[in-house]
């Protein structure tokens, strides 16, 4: 878990604000483990905590079928899904948020608030994010009743957010180390990261790497540090293996 750090050399001893944290939650322990991240993050920053609770639209409408069933993740078992379970199970979920939030918040000076809506779950987390915003994921957990590939939520986010994405994994302990990134050629690339993601790492590692096979045998056994992509490195890398970001063990962070 990321602990509040000093400010790197050379910025005079200012941390650069961040507007906002917010960090995407379903009641999964994915979510929660990306949120006692984004917890950490907003305290050491001195940023306001968005917990953002969307209750799925698309879901609801399908729910209105009379063919519409659920299997069960484990069981495979089949059982009718209605608008009122699913309507009961939205409530639980929201309610177990709300306890999670609560925690993971108990003894901070932190601002923080929870944000409830309804509709499609990618266009309103969209629609909250702003460009000085980050906002904090779960990543290994994002599909992984259905496997390791990235869905389709969770795709857009990560490629549409107007904001600095964080995609947290829970399966591995952060250690403080290098920021990695694919070398670009280009002598003002580390301008562009800004200082309260420099400070989370231990200086930045860049890599002679262009294709996805590579990069998820480079850093297949890494244990510290994370991973910087540029969002338009990071949709090729989709491209080329949608399973990319589960095959990477380090947090990775997404820029415009």
């Amino acid at each position: 878990m990321m602990k509040p750090d000093t400010p790197p050399p050379g910025n005079g001893g200012t941390i650069l604000e961040i507007a906002r944290v917010l960090a995407l939650l379903d009641a999964s322990r994915h979510s929660l483990a990306a949120l006692a991240a984004a917890v950490d993050l907003a305290s050491s920053r001195q940023a306001e905590l968005v917990a953002v609770y969307v209750e799925d639209l698309d879901l609801l409408s399908c729910a209105a079928f009379p063919f519409s069933c659920e299997i069960g993740a484990q069981s495979g078992l089949t059982r009718p899904l209605t608008v009122d379970t699913l309507e009961a199970t939205i409530a639980r979920q929201l309610q177990r948020v709300h306890q999670a939030l609560e925690r993971a918040v108990a003894g901070r000076e932190l601002r923080h608030r929870l944000e409830v809506s309804r509709g499609p779950v990618a266009g309103e987390a969209l629609a909250k994010a702003g460009p000085e915003d980050v906002l904090v994921l779960g990543k290994a957990g994002t599909t992984e009743r259905w496997g390791t590939r990235l869905g389709s939520t969770s795709r857009r986010l990560i490629l549409e957010a107007p904001c600095t994405v964080l995609l947290w994994d829970e399966r591995h302990p952060f250690k403080r180390g290098p920021l990695r990134m694919l070398s670009r050629g280009q002598s003002n690339g580390a301008q562009a990261i800004p200082d309260w993601l420099t400070a989370l790492f231990e200086g930045l590692s860049p890599l002679p790497i262009r294709h996805a096979r590579e990069l998820e045998n480079q850093l297949a056994h890494a244990d510290a540090g994370g991973l910087l992509l540029h969002r338009t490195e990071l949709a090729q890398l989709l491209n080329e293996d949608p399973e990319l970001l589960a095959n990477v063990p380090l947090p990775i962070v997404v820029v415009a």
